[in-house]
């Protein structure tokens, strides 16, 4: 199951790195091509949303499969696994959020700046029939 979560960080990784790019202003001159690339790459993209159901479901079966241990009636090793596997857990359903919400505000922001070029070509259309 490795290879899934490592799959998601740099997926999640390419989503921050080009809203990133989007978003830093001075970046006029390659902001359109950068416009046009991401918005080719937002339908790849769209399938985070099944791939993160489908950990979700592996994060809740591990849930409900994993065995309780208390403080009492396991050994410090067994302990120490039932609290790295709940750390585990926690820090990949992190990383799931972090995807669907990376994902759905490079969606957010890709059509805001397709809408102000938009406007700004209708802008341009008007001043030069004045």
């Amino acid at each position: 199951m490795a290879l899934e979560w490592v799959v998601l960080g740099y997926t999640s990784g390419a989503e921050a790195i080009m809203l990133l790019l989007l978003t830093v202003p001075g970046l006029d001159g390659l902001r359109k091509g950068l416009i046009t690339v991401t918005r080719n790459l937002l339908k790849p993209f769209m399938s985070v949303f099944p791939f993160c159901l489908f950990l979700l479901m592996d994060i809740y079966w591990k849930y409900e499969t994993r065995p309780s241990c208390d403080a009492e009636s396991c050994t410090p090793s067994e302990y120490l696994r039932h609290q790295k596997s709940i750390m585990k857990s926690q820090r990949n359903a992190l990383l799931i959020a972090a995807a669907l919400i990376l994902y759905w505000l490079l969606f957010s922001v890709t059509s805001l700046l397709v809408k102000i070029e938009q406007l700004n070509q209708q802008l341009e259309k008007l001043k030069n029939r004045d």
